[in-house]
C-alpha cells in the first residue's frame, strides 16, 4: 500500500534563511505520525508546503501515490487532493452560525446554482449530533462559533474535514491553551480519525497528548528530520528528553 503522503528532497529558503533542508517522510495509511521540534525547526514550514501554501524550492511530493504538480498546488488543489489543515487559530468565524462555518468556500448548490441552505443546515445539525456527539440545547446550526468551548471549535474544524472525506487531516496544534477536558475530547475525534482510516499529521508541543495518540514520532532540526521514532520505542520521559538533547538520525 502507498503511503499517504510521500516527501522527498524537500527545500525551502526565505532569503537568507534556510527553513527545510532535504526532508524525507512518509506518512502512512491510516496513522497518526506527530511532527516535533523547537519553534523554527521549519515545522510550520512543512505544514504550509503540504498544505498548499508554500512552494518548495525543489523536492518531491506524492499523494496517495499521486505526484503532486507545484506548477498547480495551491490550497484548492490540496483539499480536491484529499488533504484538510486544521489550523491553531481554528480558521472559524466567530460571529458567523455553526453551518455556514461548515460549508464556507464549498457550498452545497440547488438545481439553479444557489446555495442550499436548508440541506446545509440538515448536514451541520448531523456533523453536530452524529460526529462530534454535542447534545446541548443551544446546539444547533444557527448557533454561532462564539458560544462554543475551544474544544467544540476544534472538533467542528475536524468534523468539517471528515465531512468532505479528506484522507490526509493536519492538525496544527490543536490542544493548545485547552484544559485537560477538553483536550481529552479532542484527542478522541483523532482516535476517530485513525479508526476511520484518516491519515493525520499532528504537530505540537504538548508531548503528553502526542505520546498518547501518536503512533510514530518525526523530531524535527534546523529544517531536517532528524529522528523517527515508533511509539513502541520510546516512553514519554524519554521523547522529552531526546527533544531536550536533540538526537542521532534514524530511519
Amino acid at each position: 500500500m502507498e503511503p499517504a503522503v510521500t516527501l522527498r528532497g524537500i527545500t525551502k529558503s526565505f532569503g537568507p534563511i534556510q527553513a527545510l533542508s532535504g526532508i524525507d517522510l512518509d506518512l502512512e495509511q491510516g496513522e497518526v505520525l506527530a511532527l516535533l521540534g523547537d519553534n523554527g525547526a521549519g515545522k510550520s514550514t512543512l505544514v504550509k508546503i503540504l498544505s498548499g501554501l508554500h512552494v518548495p524550492d525543489s523536492g518531491t511530493m506524492t499523494l496517495d501515490g499521486k505526484l503532486v504538480d507545484w506548477r498547480r498546488y495551491d490550497v484548492a488543489r490540496a483539499r480536491k487532493m484529499g488533504v484538510e489543515t486544521v489550523y491553531q487559530e481554528r480558521s472559524l468565524g466567530e460571529k458567523q452560525p455553526l453551518w455556514r462555518n461548515v460549508f464556507v468556500g464549498r457550498h452545497l448548490r440547488n438545481a439553479f446554482g444557489l446555495i442550499n441552505v436548508r440541506r446545509e443546515k440538515e448536514e451541520t445539525m448531523k456533523l453536530l449530533s452524529d460526529v462530534l456527539g454535542f447534545r446541548g440545547v443551544g446546539i444547533h446550526p444557527e448557533a454561532r462559533v462564539a458560544g462554543l468551548s475551544g474544544g467544540e471549535r476544534q472538533g467542528l474544524a475536524i468534523a468539517r474535514a471528515m465531512y468532505f472525506d479528506a484522507a490526509i487531516i493536519v492538525l496544527d496544534e490543536p490542544t493548545t491553551a485547552l484544559g485537560v477536558t477538553e483536550a481529552g475530547k479532542v484527542l478522541s475525534f483523532v482516535e476517530r480519525l485513525r479508526g476511520e482510516g484518516h491519515s493525520c499529521l499532528f504537530v505540537s508541543h504538548e508531548l503528553h497528548h502526542v505520546h498518547r495518540i501518536a503512533d510514530r514520532f518525526a523530531l524535527m532540526e534546523r529544517g531536517r528530520i532528524a529522528t523517527i521514532l515508533k511509539k513502541s520505542e520510546i516512553s514519554l520521559k524519554e521523547l522529552a528528553a531526546r527533544l531536550l538533547l536533540g538526537g542521532e538520525r534514524k530511519r
